[in-house]
């Protein structure tokens, strides 16, 4: 028997652990399930650095942008543990931390067909001013995945 893959993305907020409480929920006990948690990160640019001041001041603003990558690397794996601490065994739980190539949408669809996951475990952020300006993550996913489950939890 084939495994069912879900997908979580996961953007570290409180949100993000009521979606990893619905899968413990939903799977742990489902041996038959493979759960990756998914973030997509905006890469840190690279810039020639010369001697001065303002160059200074890029720099230590470029080293905090790559401390906070780290840091949330360091999550998602913390994440990945919660899930085995809560009833998956490690072999079913992975996780993907890679740089952003499009959009977070466009980069969610894209892993759920090229990877062929059968499920997407959304979360339902309510920041209305923020959506205004860029749009729902999890509307984009749905309207672009007909053939995937995808669920949002609220």
């Amino acid at each position: 028997m084939d495994k069912q893959k879900v997908l979580v993305p996961y953007n570290f907020t409180n949100y993000d652990e009521k979606a990893l409480d619905f899968v413990t929920r939903r799977f742990a006990d489902d041996k038959g399930v493979e759960v990756t948690l998914f973030n997509a990160y905006t890469p840190v640019p690279k810039i020639e650095m010369r001697n001065s001041v303002i160059m200074e001041k890029i720099s230590s603003n470029l080293a905090y942008l790559q401390q906070k990558i780290h840091e949330h690397e360091t999550w998602i794996k913390q994440a990945r543990e919660k899930l085995i601490q809560n009833g998956f065994s490690s072999n079913r739980v992975h996780h993907i931390f890679r740089a952003l190539n499009k959009d977070v949408a466009q980069d969610i669809v894209d892993l759920v067909l090229d990877s062929g996951f059968d499920m997407v475990i959304l979360n339902r952020n309510p920041g209305k001013i923020t959506r205004f300006f860029t749009g729902s993550v999890s509307n984009k996913v749905m309207k672009s995945l007909k053939q995937v489950d995808v669920y949002v939890v609220t």
